[in-house]
């Protein structure tokens, strides 16, 4: 593709490229290296490693030279995304836009689920990667940057993905990663404290959640809208304001509404009205704040275009996403469970979610990681202290800060917990006090494989280490 084929503009010189990227490291020969302003440095530093690694053009804010051709733009990463979705040109035909602080990955996999079960070619991507049925692909981060997405965006589509329900986090959004996507649905969860180390206030980081519904949302679009989440009547004004059509959700949705939520050992038997009918659905899904993300995804699917009907007949066919309150182990007549909360938000929700399931006692390990908001540390320790039984302080990715350190900021919200620095050893810890009817929670890394340690990622499943250490328990107990 010529440069100005791409750029949508005449530029002379006008070189074919080849790829694209903001990392003057990945620059081949015939590529197009964007030069964007970061938080740490600025990307025109790298210009000239860039020339000498090949690059046929550059993609800059205004005054910046090269020897090569310059594409100009007071907005390089919105540009970037532009020319992403230009030289990967293949999108799946319907991609809904999921965003909120909590429950993203586990609506979007619903909704994937719901358009699978209902025959299509249907993957969601995020937090846990592309995948599909067809596809699957490890990402860094939950929204891509430009590049990256668009390429993923185009091989889901070549591979036949045809629906796809795509996270959006505030940074992706903040930072125009998702420009240039096609969303025919955008989905709003809830929003709570998280991300205040990077976004200035609590007003930015709602707008750039707000920006799927403002900006990037196709006209003629539809908002899927879980009305029980905080924040939820901000995103219903955004949607009035373009005319867009709401699908609204949740025990105080008009759309698809949550009549009843009943939690057993097993999962949860929900009552649903929709269009004047009631169904009845037993997913195997723990922790009752599973219904509304179940049910913001069954208002995805419907605003898709599905039939209701056909859509509350396979809710209770939902499987939980990995690390997602994920039943892990059984010992002692006690279940183990794994989740991803990591604000103070997400782990109240997450513990009050948990005790209908726990005849006796509710455990929790905790942590905050290290380099990220400390505002929201000691606040988590509270929601710690306030919901559980008995509370064990642990470390989670201390990064570049000293753990000890986290655990003291956490330790204040919760000052009678118990302090045990090493995980494996909190782990074990919780397992061993396990007894009839109790339920151990481990909190804060869910899915993730890798403990990060200063600049290092060490592996360390929370699943697995929590499995071996209820198989040494039961071996001490013979």
């Amino acid at each position: 593709m010529r440069l100005s084929e791409l750029a949508y503009e005449t530029i002379e010189p006008d070189p074919q490229i080849d790829g694209l990227t903001a990392d003057s490291r990945a620059v081949l020969r015939g590529f197009l290296f964007a030069a964007l302003p970061g938080v740490k440095t600025d990307g025109a530093k790298f210009i000239r490693q860039a020339e000498e690694n090949g690059a046929a053009a550059i993609l800059a804010m205004p005054g910046v030279t090269s020897t090569l051709p310059v594409i100009s733009d007071p907005q390089p990463r919105r540009r970037l995304a532009q020319l992403a979705a230009r030289f990967y040109p293949r999108q799946p035909d319907i991609i809904a836009g999921v965003t909120g602080t909590n429950g993203k990955t586990s609506t979007a996999r619903f909704a994937a689920q719901l358009w699978t079960l209902l025959g299509l070619e249907a993957g969601s991507l995020g937090t846990l990667g592309a995948q599909s049925r067809v596809f699957e692909r490890a990402l860094e981060h939950t929204t891509p940057d430009p590049v990256m997405l668009h390429e993923t965006l185009d091989a889901m589509a070549r591979a036949g993905v045809t629906h796809l329900a795509m996270e959006a986090s505030s940074h992706g959004l903040a930072q125009h990663r998702a420009d240039g996507v096609h969303f025919r649905v955008a989905a709003f969860t809830n929003i709570t404290q998280d991300h205040l180390d990077y976004h200035s206030s609590f007003e930015e980081y709602f707008a750039a959640k707000g920006r799927l519904f403002s900006d990037l949302l196709a006209k003629g679009g539809t908002a899927a809208i879980n009305m029980d989440g905080e924040g939820a009547e901000g995103i219903v004004e955004l949607a009035r304001q373009r005319n867009l059509p709401t699908v609204q959700t949740g025990v105080k949705g008009r759309d698809v509404k949550l009549v009843d939520c009943k939690p057993h050992m097993s999962g949860l038997a929900l009552e649903i009205e929709y269009g004047g009918y009631r169904y009845r659905a037993d997913p195997p899904l723990i922790g009752g704040f599973q219904a509304e993300n179940a049910l913001l995804a069954a208002g995805i699917v419907i605003a898709s275009g599905a039939r209701a009907s056909d859509v509350m007949l396979q809710l209770a066919n939902l499987e939980g996403a990995p690390g997602r309150m994920e039943f892990v182990a059984e010992i002692a007549g006690g279940g183990v469970y794994v989740d991803y909360a990591h604000t103070p938000d997400a782990v109240a929700t997450a513990l009050k979610a948990i005790r209908p399931h726990a005849p006796g006692r509710v455990i929790a390990i905790i942590g905050a990681g290290g380099d990220r908001d400390k505002t929201k540390r000691p606040l988590m320790g509270s929601a710690a202290k306030d919901n559980a039984d008995f509370v064990i302080v642990t470390d989670d990715n201390p990064r570049t800060e000293d753990p000890a350190a986290i655990r003291s900021e956490v330790l204040k919200g919760c000052p009678d917990a118990k302090e045990i620095g090493e995980r494996g050893e909190a782990i074990a810890a919780g397992v061993a006090m396990l007894t009839e009817g109790d339920v151990l929670l481990i909190l804060g890394k869910g899915h993730e494989a890798g403990q990060q340690v200063g600049d290092q990622v060490f592996p360390f499943d929370d699943a697995s280490v929590a499995r071996d250490a209820v198989a040494d328990r039961m071996k001490e107990l013979g």
